[in-house]
């Protein structure tokens, strides 16, 4: 709820393209998957996570970077269920920190051949 509800329009608009129960329903797939459970965003969206390539037609920089992650910390230090597992905070901290700004610097060398979702409608997405 946290990026849907920022108060700032330009923030908002990068994810203009989704619903907020498919973003959401993204996002969770893609962390089940990334840190070991099962394959839920594979069977989504295809093989290959293509996680700059999935962001690469939006409009995404540094200063939205900083935001989203504002907005993960935020939540991660709100779950009760992390409240006393400061190792576990920080890792998630440290993940989220460096995948949102991973995709603004891959996204500077992307080839039109690489982008994947972004502004158009990946084919055979389920929903």
């Amino acid at each position: 709820d946290r990026v849907f509800d920022d108060e700032a329009t330009w923030f908002r608009n990068i994810f203009s393209s989704s619903t907020k129960s498919e973003a959401i329903d993204n996002q969770y797939r893609f962390f089940v998957q990334i840190f070991g459970g099962p394959d839920l965003y594979r069977q989504k969206k295809g093989k290959y996570t293509r996680l700059a390539g999935r962001h690469a037609n939006y409009n995404i920089g540094t200063g939205a970077a900083y935001r989203w992650v504002q907005h993960m910390e935020n939540a991660i230090e709100a779950h009760d269920k992390l409240q006393d597992d400061e190792e576990a905070r920080e890792a998630l901290k440290k993940y989220f920190s460096f995948t949102a700004h991973y995709i603004v610097a891959a996204t500077e060398y992307m080839r039109p051949d690489q982008l994947s979702g972004g502004t158009s409608i990946d084919a055979g997405r389920v929903w």
